[in-house]
């Protein structure tokens, strides 16, 4: 195997290639547009918690259009659900430009939009998702996947920093205006896709056996709306190691989530306001992707599960590290020296993470039929893109009555524990074998 990233879906795959091209740079924009998001309602409000209600005003859409989203991708054609998905995502950017130049001052318009695009993009993403066990080889999709995560953290890289740069320069106006330009390029990504309606249920595509299909292969037929819904949780009730990916995710990202005490940080621990706000946001990125740039081994990881168990325990600890250096800036440690230590502590988290969400995805891709992908994928962006909103709220609000710092390290601390109690409660997980998915 490769020590260095595996291109190799990205050479054989026209398809994929597209894909991978046009949500790049459309994810550059949408990271973009989060920071500038927290550090205008900061700007508006002075408050960590209401910074911390924009992780609400996004969950909701998440879990709600998440979960029917994925019931519509494996009802319809998939590539016309995520052009019409990306399609709402870009009149969003449109809108929050907008009232960027007509100078917006109430909040309320924010929450919004964050709660717009979010539903937008709780369909677009299962289906994207979706459609790549469709056009490339199951032993590709670990490349595929850090590829994909590669991207993502090289976008939470120049995103967050375009941020801070265009906030500071130009305004908010600017900022937003760059999103809406750059969200097209997902657009002429699915555009050119060929049509991918989902496959019948009584053709297992290889992720699992007929005893793993046959849970809702019926039911596979039905409408979108609840009950094709309860068919993805019905076989995820069964299913304990796709189940885990999900609790694990969870358990990072609700207890540890770093975002919303970003600006606190630029404007009164660190300082360098919206500056140190994006060069916190990328430091993960940039961690992720020094991890994916030496991936081209984890395709020959066979205990994926016990991978992902290990990754999240790292990121608990670096960001407990972040907590200690915002409880030491200005008193152990010069402001500057403290940056740093945070800066260092957040590209570890993003390392972890990285390596955490290539097996995550993997796992479910491989271990999940067809007809149920959509559904499943779905559940996974509510946990895995609404975990962290909820963190944002619970993060926020417990800033708000110990502190930033005091607030990272318990965080970071309680998802180590929550991890060392999942394992112990799951143990098959850490014997997943990548040779043998099963489910």
């Amino acid at each position: 195997m490769p020590l260095l990233l595996d291109l190799e879906p990205l050479r054989s795959n026209l398809d994929y290639r597209r894909l991978y091209a046009g949500f790049t740079l459309s994810n550059v924009g949408s990271q973009l547009a989060v920071v500038a998001i927290g550090l205008q309602v900061y700007e508006l409000t002075g408050s960590t918690a209401s910074v911390g209600l924009v992780g609400l005003f996004a969950l909701v859409p998440l879990v709600v259009m998440g979960l029917y989203g994925g019931s519509l991708v494996d009802h319809f054609d998939r590539r016309v659900v995520g052009l019409a998905a990306q399609s709402v995502a870009f009149v969003v950017s449109l809108l929050c430009a907008l009232q960027a130049w007509l100078g917006n001052t109430e909040v309320w318009v924010l929450y919004v939009l964050v709660a717009a695009w979010n539903a937008a993009f709780a369909v677009s993403s299962p289906a994207r998702t979706s459609i790549y066990p469709r056009i490339l080889r199951r032993d590709q999709l670990p490349a595929a996947n850090a590829l994909s995560v590669f991207a993502m953290n090289a976008s939470m890289t120049v995103g967050p920093l375009l941020a801070g740069v265009l906030v500071d320069v130009g305004g908010f106006r600017t900022a937003y205006t760059v999103d809406a330009v750059i969200t097209t390029a997902a657009l002429w990504g699915l555009a050119r896709l060929r049509s991918l309606p989902p496959e019948p249920a009584e053709t297992p595509d290889g992720a699992g056996d007929a005893a793993a299909t046959g849970t809702a292969s019926g039911a596979a037929r039905r409408a979108p709306g609840i009950r094709s819904v309860l068919d993805g949780f019905a076989f995820l009730a069964t299913r304990p190691n796709v189940r885990m990916t999900f609790l694990a995710d969870i358990a990072a990202m609700v207890l540890a989530q770093p975002r919303v005490l970003f600006p606190a940080a630029g404007a009164l621990i660190f300082g360098g306001g919206a500056t140190t706000v994006g060069a916190l946001s990328a430091a993960a990125a940039v961690g992720g992707i020094g991890a994916m740039f030496f991936s081209g081994r984890l395709g020959s990881v066979r205990r994926q599960g016990l991978a992902i168990l290990v990754s999240i325990v790292g990121w608990g600890a670096a960001i407990a590290g972040l907590g200690a250096a915002m409880l030491m800036a200005g008193d152990v440690l010069t402001r500057g020296q403290a940056l740093w230590a945070g800066l260092v502590a957040m590209a570890l988290a993003g390392a972890a993470d990285s390596v955490s969400a290539v097996f995550r995805t993997t796992i479910l891709q491989s271990a999940t039929p067809d007809h149920l992908r959509g559904r499943l994928q779905g559940v996974f962006i509510v946990v895995v893109a609404g975990g962290p909103r909820l963190g944002d709220v619970i993060g926020g609000f417990v800033a708000e009555h110990v502190g930033e710092g005091r607030t990272a390290v318990l965080g970071g601390v309680a998802c180590v524990v929550a991890i060392v109690v999942l394992a112990r409660v799951q143990p098959g997980f850490t014997r997943y074998d990548a040779r043998h998915p099963t489910p």
